[in-house]
């Protein structure tokens, strides 16, 4: 908390950092302080030069954070921020080849300094002596920075172990953290509330805790990356209106029939849309038949994650379950049908856009990672799937830019 400490001809130190706590001193001496009176600003009102982010993965989650970053963004200004990550997912705050650190531009459009990780990849090798030299770079790198305040996000102790290790005085994290012993790392154990709470707004909440004004309204941004969004054109350079169809999941209780989503192709094509079937690492078969399903009304395409956004940014609708990918495109703005099984769409489902959510009354929240489609999302159908995209498209608000 800044503070004038009383000291010998009348010099004045300011406990605190940053602009604002030098402008309070000023303003507190216009007002007529003395030089040898002590002065605080509001508890409430925490003031940080630097801020860090840590959310480590995985897609969903990070873009479930972007609205509290930008948040942070707007409420500090002038601060460094800077977000730890996994190095699989960086290109969601910056690209390829645009540095990771130092004056911001659409390429990096958020944070000052992106810090990565490759925990999986530590594991793998935990013994060898390239992991402990990146390791060691990387995070004497993060140590060095001197960071204010950290804010853990993700709520797991391997994301609380680095928060701690960045040095900074102050952790900000939930009380009741998804791995309990997470908060022991905290030195600022915030109690946010999270029963029938969208994920969204409890980043919020948390992030809430750290800006001393009005939570600011503050949009999201993704990187602009020119190479991705060249190749997006090139392959859709012969398609006008396209609808991105997302068959994939984290695990096979979440996943719709493939074959449901190529005769949603084919419906769709009759209103002269083409289907666009995204696919990630190892889902190439998955694709492949959607695309056989859709009879020609579907094609499948493989994305990086710089031009995934490329792609989203161009689509006129989204169709997918509970993935990373539904989560970009609202909050991309751009609609969306949610096919949901045994995930809660309260929490989970997609926010901020214009969207049809489809649950069967008979689904109930569980994620144990079953390799069979829950039962309640089977019954489901085309039809319904059909009918809610049709309902999207026929709004203005889903109309082409």
């Amino acid at each position: 908390m800044p503070r004038i400490t009383r000291l010998p001809r009348s010099f004045v130190r300011v406990r605190g950092r940053g602009r604002e706590a030098r402008e309070a001193v000023q303003l507190a001496i216009r007002a007529g302080a003395s030089m040898t009176d002590s002065f605080f600003l509001p508890a409430s009102a925490p003031r940080f030069d630097s801020l860090l982010i840590v959310r480590l993965s995985a897609m969903g989650d990070i873009i479930h954070t972007l609205p509290a970053a930008a948040a942070l963004r707007q409420a500090f200004p002038h601060a460094t921020l800077g977000w730890l990550i996994e190095e699989r997912w960086a290109e969601l705050l910056c690209t390829l080849r645009y540095p990771r650190s130092g004056r911001r531009s659409s390429q990096r459009p958020l944070v000052d300094r992106v810090h990565s990780v490759n925990t999986a990849e530590w594991r793998r090798a935990s013994f060898s002596f390239n992991t402990w030299q990146q390791m060691a770079v990387g995070l004497s790198e993060l140590r060095g920075i001197k960071y204010d305040a950290v804010i853990d996000f993700q709520g797991a102790v391997r994301s609380a172990l680095l928060a701690r290790w960045s040095g900074a005085p102050i952790v900000y994290g939930n009380a009741q953290s998804r791995e309990n012993a997470a908060s022991m790392f905290y030195t600022r154990n915030v109690l946010v509330k999270t029963r029938a709470t969208h994920v969204v707004q409890e980043a919020l909440a948390l992030a809430g805790e750290v800006i001393p004004t009005a939570m600011p309204e503050a949009q999201v941004e993704f990187p602009v990356d020119s190479d991705a969004e060249k190749r997006i054109a090139g392959l859709t350079v012969d398609v006008h209106d396209f609808v991105i169809l997302n068959p994939g999941a984290g695990w096979g209780a979440k996943m719709w029939p493939a074959e449901r989503y190529g005769q949603v192709a084919q419906e769709l094509a009759k209103d002269g849309l083409c289907s666009l079937v995204n696919y990630g690492p190892g889902e190439e078969d998955l694709a492949g038949a959607v695309e056989a399903a859709g009879e020609g009304a579907a094609r499948k395409i493989s994305c990086s994650v710089s031009e995934l956004i490329a792609l989203t940014r161009r689509a006129r609708l989204f169709i997918g379950g509970d993935t990373g990918p539904m989560h970009m495109a609202a909050a991309l703005k751009i609609p969306v049908v949610a096919i949901f099984g045994p995930t809660n769409p309260a929490r989970n489902g997609p926010f901020g856009t214009r969207s049809v959510v489809l649950r069967s009354a008979s689904s109930m929240t569980d994620h144990t990672r079953r390799r069979e489609p829950e039962q309640g999302l089977l019954e489901i159908t085309v039809g319904d799937v059909v009918a809610a995209a049709r309902k999207l498209l026929q709004s203005h608000i889903a109309e082409p830019k």
